[in-house]
């Protein structure tokens, strides 16, 4: 005999359901996060085989490269150098064979985020004043905020807009040079090129497992999720839910634990100790050492041009 609860057809979800029909619930969204974290990471791994510009220096070269211009980067007041070397890493991400549009979505993606919730109180007199564009609000005189005085009229700066385009600016050229090199460089590749410019080697091994098994641990997630689903037929609350959530979290740092300690005791036991060893094999050419002279020349200019040191 068939019971008569599952004779019943759910035809509608539930208002304090967490998974509706058509529809995914926050459990569902966050899996989908991850499928879509390890897509991109997969993706970012094949671009680093192709043969393209980047690809084919020495790690440790484009390593020191783009670390050059990223702390000139930072250094730099100017919008149109800004502009001026954030074109420059459309430019070799072509020609790294890099899909542009997804080179440009991927930095995009979270710069407005970030930078933006920093960047956008500067555009208020409050912060930096200026000349007034837009009139937000009119407080009037002895305004104060708690034991802070404020204007009497609250606007929109025009020099607090351009701080606020050239830090967002910054910020994306910055971005835009670091996925450069994570893309086109083998991520134990590039792990290896850090130990040359002085990271210790506790941090580096570190970086390394993680990055390994972050992927493995996400793959459990994934398991876990589905097999919830093929075993429920009616979707439950959303303290139900929350409360799967919560248990699942305890059971994958458990086994993280535990998967950490038989790592560890098998890299041992296989003559670990401390460093790991790859067989990628670096080697400088003639087309690193003069990659690696005009990237720091390149930054040098940067930063003596946007503090009026040399004129153009």
């Amino acid at each position: 005999m068939i019971p008569d609860w599952m004779k019943e057809v759910d035809m509608g979800p539930c208002k304090c359901s967490a998974v509706y029909h058509g529809k995914k619930g926050f459990v569902g969204k966050t899996i989908d996060g991850i499928f879509g974290f390890l897509e991109d990471a997969f993706v970012s791994e094949s671009y680093s085989k192709r043969s393209g510009l980047l690809q084919s220096l020495d790690p440790r070269a484009k390593l020191v490269s783009i670390l050059a211009v990223v702390f000139a980067t930072s250094l730099v007041q100017d919008l149109k150098l800004l502009i001026f070397v954030y074109a420059l890493t459309l430019l070799f991400a072509y020609l790294s064979k890099i899909d542009v549009g997804f080179f440009i979505k991927r930095v995009w993606l979270f710069i407005p985020i970030f930078a933006g919730i920093i960047a956008f109180p500067m555009i208020f007199n409050i912060f930096i004043p200026g000349d007034p564009l837009i009139q937000v609000a009119y407080l009037g005189a002895g305004a104060h905020l708690g034991p802070f005085g404020l204007p009497d009229s609250i606007y929109i700066t025009r020099q607090g807009v351009v701080a606020a385009v050239i830090f967002t600016m910054r910020v994306a050229t910055c971005v835009s040079a670091v996925v450069l090199l994570f893309i086109t460089t083998p991520q134990q590749v590039l792990f290896k090129s850090l130990r040359t410019v002085g990271v210790p080697k506790i941090y580096v091994l570190t970086l390394e497992m993680a990055y390994r098994y972050i992927f493995l641990l996400m793959d459990l997630v994934r398991e876990m999720y589905v097999a919830k689903k093929a075993r429920t037929i009616k979707a439950g609350g959303i303290f139900e839910e929350q409360r799967w959530v919560g248990g699942r979290m305890g059971y994958t740092l458990i086994r993280s634990l535990d998967m950490s300690e038989k790592v560890h005791m098998a890299m041992v036991s296989r003559g670990f100790s401390g460093d790991v060893k790859i067989l990628h094999e670096f080697k400088m050419h003639n087309r690193d050492y003069v990659a690696g002279t005009m990237a720091i020349s390149l930054s040098m200019a940067l930063v003596l041009i946007s503090h009026d040191i040399v004129r153009i």
